[in-house]
């Protein structure tokens, strides 16, 4: 009788460590920057050097100088104080809008790439519908049928970017459903949800990192972006859009109103957008092989 020799797979290669991911340098920018805004919003209120309400209309519209660092706005408000309340409002917005899109995007793609068939046909139909609109005109339909605020102006970045998610993680879902360990537990009679949770799930979240990584700097603009237009927050609330908004009437004559929160944005985005895409190589095996 033949035999058949048996031999040991070969143990697979370590996966880098996540410290790996700061070896780039484009990655350790992304990630002083993001450190930089995070420590910000817990120490705003303590290296403020004013109120960021306080009017002070004798020194209004003051140029950058050692009283004011950024100067002043039209109502004598320090610029560099509501510069930096407005990291608070920043990270607010990232919590909730993206949070929103993480959780229910996560779940839509889960569904529809475990149950696959009308289910998953279903969920794309309603993907597509959403991605049919341009995502500000989305935004802002929603936020007008909910009325005007900080808040529902979260709400409707979160129900606009929800179906960037549900995309990516049915694509994972799809590959992960097939392997042999949702094989063996569909085998032993575990439950569809447990399936989904437990083994499915986990090994799908590198992408939804990934996603939240870089939808991050997307929401600091689409926040700012409904702001400047009046749906978001409202004055006198120091967010970044609405300062924008109360410069550009006065940006020929006092630039500093709208120079120094745009800049802000632009720094907080391509923060999350370099850690973003260093973490995306990393995690991707053709471009770390590159």
């Amino acid at each position: 009788m033949s035999t058949v020799e048996l031999t040991a797979p070969s143990p697979a290669p370590s996966r880098p460590g996540i410290l790996r991911v700061l070896r780039r340098p484009t990655a350790r920018v992304g990630a002083f920057i993001v450190a930089a805004f995070l420590l910000l919003t817990v120490i705003a209120p303590e290296i403020a050097p004013y109120d960021p309400y306080d009017q002070d209309f004798g020194a209004a519209l003051q140029a950058p100088s050692l009283d004011h660092f950024f100067g002043t706005d039209q109502y004598g408000r320090d610029e560099l104080s509501r510069v930096l309340y407005g990291t608070r409002t920043a990270l607010l917005s990232i919590l909730v809008a993206d949070g929103i899109a993480l959780f229910l995007g996560t779940m839509l793609g889960l569904i529809a790439g475990f149950y696959g068939k009308w289910v998953d046909s279903a969920a794309m139909r309603l993907v597509d519908v959403l991605l049919a609109f341009p995502y500000l005109l989305l935004a802002m339909i929603i936020v007008a049928a909910l009325g005007p605020s900080l808040f529902h102006s979260m709400i409707a970045i979160g129900i606009v970017a929800t179906p960037v998610y549900a995309r990516v993680i049915r694509g994972q879902v799809l590959a992960v459903r097939t392997t042999e360990f949702v094989l063996a537990a569909r085998a032993i009679g575990g439950s569809a949800g447990r399936i989904m949770l437990r083994h499915v799930l986990p090994n799908s979240f590198t992408p939804i990192l990934v996603m939240a990584t870089l939808q991050a700097g997307t929401v600091v603009v689409e926040t700012a972006g409904l702001s400047f237009l009046g749906m978001g927050a409202q004055p006198p609330s120091p967010d970044w859009g609405s300062v924008l908004a109360e410069g550009q009437g006065y940006f020929l004559t006092s630039w500093w109103i709208a120079t120094f929160p745009g800049l802000a944005i632009f720094m907080v985005v391509l923060g999350f957008n370099l850690l973003g895409d260093a973490l995306r190589d990393h995690f991707d095996p053709r471009r770390r092989k590159e």
